[in-house]
């Protein structure tokens, strides 16, 4: 009998069932999504239920729900723990174009974190690949205030459309493939477009000089 997405626990036969303990916050967080996971390879994206995930970390629904309002959002946060993180600051490679691509290969990293989990409709694939287009365009935010301090760059001349091109280019890329997109194609965005517009729009005055160390600039909050 095929799974309805809300079938007690009871009523499959290869589940595992955890006693329900006590446990609060981070705790409670991280075993439900251990759970999600564990169930998540057991079955596949197609037959997860939360049910099945509350009963296998010892939990209700109502306290998944609390947290994840759609089960969609419950297997991103899942998955979001065995891949690269696009939530902590970005690699500091020291140049903005270093930056540039390392947040781009984390983005297409994480866009395609679920590609091997069986993803009947794509709504997985979708929701990871907005995911990391937001996350990115935050980094990118980072990136670009670094870029500003080691005076690479005028930040206050880079319009906020060219600020947002690499990610907005790598997402519009990656929704029309079902594979990452290859190393050449990121450098080609880095190199061959977004670089050589931001330097035209932004590059400092030749005689500018790297500042002297200082607080960072506010990041940017208009690059989504």
């Amino acid at each position: 009998m095929p799974l309805d997405r809300d079938t007690p626990l009871a009523e499959t036969r290869d589940r595992q069932t955890a006693p329900r303990t006590r446990r609060r916050g981070d705790t409670l967080e991280q075993a439900i999504l251990d759970a999600a996971w564990e169930e998540l390879a057991a079955v596949g994206s197609a037959e997860l239920t939360v049910a099945a995930v509350a009963a296998r970390a010892g939990t209700s629904k109502a306290v998944l729900y609390r947290r994840w309002p759609t089960r969609t959002d419950l297997l991103a946060a899942a998955i979001s723990r065995r891949v690269v993180d696009l939530t902590g600051p970005p690699p500091d490679t020291g140049s903005l174009r270093g930056d540039v691509i390392a947040v781009l290969t984390a983005m297409n990293q994480r866009a395609h974190a679920a590609q091997a989990v069986p993803d009947i409709g794509g709504d997985l694939a979708v929701h990871l690949r907005r995911q990391a287009h937001a996350d990115g365009a935050d980094q990118t935010g980072i990136v670009l205030d670094r870029a500003a301090g080691r005076g690479e760059i005028d930040l206050d001349a880079l319009p906020a459309r060219l600020a947002r091109l690499p990610v907005d280019l790598l997402h519009a890329e990656l929704s029309l493939r079902h594979s990452p997109a290859p190393d050449d194609l990121i450098v080609e965005i880095v190199d061959d477009l977004f670089l050589p517009l931001a330097f035209l729009r932004a590059s400092p005055p030749a005689s500018h000089a790297p500042p002297a160390p200082h607080a960072p600039h506010a990041p940017r909050s208009d690059l989504r």
